[in-house]
């Protein structure tokens, strides 16, 4: 080791999916198949090009308007930054300061370690149960903050306002989070209770049901006083996170109401057939609500599906974890995809043609 690396801090990158530069069915990273909004679409291309040579508006006023009138909270309630990623390196970094470990289970989204590592943050990890849920019970312990995603990923299960209560009643002088990025394909939001308890951070983001992942749009909803301290953090770090192209289509697609619950309800009835399929072809999974699905096969390799599909140019994600060595995580694709992903499946294991 060289004299200077001493001083460097060294964590285990989060590894993002893998992006094929060549056409392929790609159900590997949980992006929506669907265009955005058309509005969105008009939008950049009435866009006036002279805008681009200033710098955006640092608080991102007509955006966070917009998202307070769709929620119906005040402007001061909502916190916006480049993708949810961003928006919850920067809660870790604000609300996470505790000696005591914040808490998160041990099956979730994965960059959750990787911050608490990068911000040397303590950590413990409640283990989810036989089923993959969420033990609430286990976090009724004391600690320095709480995280999880409802619905949980990878495991796609969602757990009913109660349960997301109760876990925000046994630790109020805490800051818990909820990570909501797929909650448009499940059921009621966190967003109600924000009013009720001042330590509650709802985060969503635009880059599932909006159709968005390239436009990086992510947000957060709570108390006043909890998103002042998020932009005091952001403006002491980058002020001018959200570019111009973003504020715009940020707000267009949330115009139009009708079209985005059409393109959910679609990825919903669509997941609904797939989980049919891949039951029939004896995979197991827990009951996914979002637009993902955790599967297994009994005498299937996971690992050896994953590389035989990825010949054939069907993209799909391989997670290595302990308990979860032998699953595939599917994204949602259209119907036409998910029907292809499905015969080649069935191919594969010797119960089709």
């Amino acid at each position: 080791m060289k004299a200077f690396e001493k001083n460097i801090r060294k964590v285990e990158p989060y590894v993002p999916g893998e992006q094929p530069q060549r056409k392929v069915i790609k159900l590997n990273t949980n992006e929506n198949p669907y265009p955005p909004a058309p509005g969105v679409s008009e939008a950049l291309l009435s866009m006036d090009m002279e805008r681009l040579r200033l710098y955006p508006d640092p608080t991102a006023g007509n955006l966070v308007h917009t998202l307070a009138e769709y929620y119906g909270v005040k402007d001061e309630q909502v916190f916006v930054g480049v993708g949810s990623d961003d928006v919850l390196a920067m809660c870790f970094l604000t609300f996470f300061n505790s000696d005591k470990p914040i808490l998160f289970p041990d099956i979730t989204y994965s960059f959750y370690k990787v911050w608490a590592e990068l911000y040397r943050i303590p950590y413990e990890c409640p283990k989810l149960d036989d089923e993959f849920r969420i033990v609430k019970e286990d976090y009724y312990k004391e600690n320095g903050g709480i995280i999880f995603a409802n619905p949980n990923a990878p495991t796609g299960i969602y757990e009913g306002l109660n349960f997301v209560e109760d876990i925000v009643e046994h630790n109020q002088d805490v800051i818990v989070i909820v990570d909501e990025a797929y909650i448009d394909f499940a059921g009621k939001s966190a967003i109600e209770l924000v009013d009720k308890y001042e330590n509650l951070l709802v985060v969503q983001t635009y880059s599932k049901s909006r159709s968005m992942a390239g436009m990086r749009i992510g947000y957060a909803i709570g108390n006043p006083l909890l998103i002042k301290y998020l932009n005091d953090a952001k403006y002491s770090f980058n002020s001018y996170t959200m570019n111009q192209t973003s504020l715009v289509c940020g707000v267009e697609s949330l115009k139009d109401k009708a079209y985005f619950e059409e393109q959910v309800q679609k990825i919903v009835d669509t997941r609904e057939w797939t989980k049919k399929a891949l039951a029939s072809l004896d995979f197991k999974f827990p009951d996914s609500q979002t637009n993902f699905i955790l599967a297994s096969h009994p005498k299937c390799s996971a690992k050896e599906l994953f590389e035989a599909l990825k010949e054939a140019d069907i993209f799909v994600r391989y997670l290595s974890g302990e308990r979860i060595k032998n699953y595939l995580r599917i994204t949602v694709g259209t119907q036409e995809e998910m029907q292809m992903l499905i015969e080649f499946i069935k191919n594969y294991i010797g119960k089709g043609a």
